[in-house]
């Protein structure tokens, strides 16, 4: 067994590149969803693929708050939240022309939600089950 294979999965992330914005700084990332499970499953995704995560909030209220206050590059932003639907959260937090950008996420396919996706703001979507560090950086501007 290799030195390498034999470190485990932290190691193994370990040596990946990060993702940059701006050939300075990671990419920060706040994760808005009512799951604890998916939030720590995306978190553990996004970081071994050299994202940032900055913060995660389990309601529209709080995500919308903390992006104000933590002034994310990316808000993974759930669709379905307790409290409201990710589409007024996206359309509150770039209202104001700030630079966070939004990616929806929903276990739903993104076509059953029409035009909302385009008309909020968004960046785009992804499904949950296809989430990637890749595909978050190709909807990025």
């Amino acid at each position: 067994m290799s030195t390498r294979a034999g470190k485990g999965v932290a190691s193994r992330i370990a040596w990946k590149r990060a993702v940059w914005d701006d050939d300075r700084m990671a990419v920060r990332v706040l994760i808005v969803d009512d799951h604890p499970g998916f939030r720590a499953r995306a978190r553990a995704l996004l970081e071994s693929e050299g994202f940032e995560v900055v913060g995660e909030a389990g309601s529209g209220a709080e995500g919308t708050r903390m992006a104000r206050d933590l002034g994310p590059d990316v808000l993974l932003l759930d669709v379905q939240l307790p409290d409201t639907d990710g589409f007024a959260v996206a359309t509150a937090v770039t209202a104001d022309g700030g630079n966070v950008q939004v990616v929806l996420t929903s276990s739903r396919d993104g076509s059953d939600f029409g035009t909302l996706v385009g008309s909020c703001g968004a960046s785009g979507f992804i499904a949950k089950a296809e989430l990637s560090g890749a595909r978050v950086s190709a909807l990025l501007r």
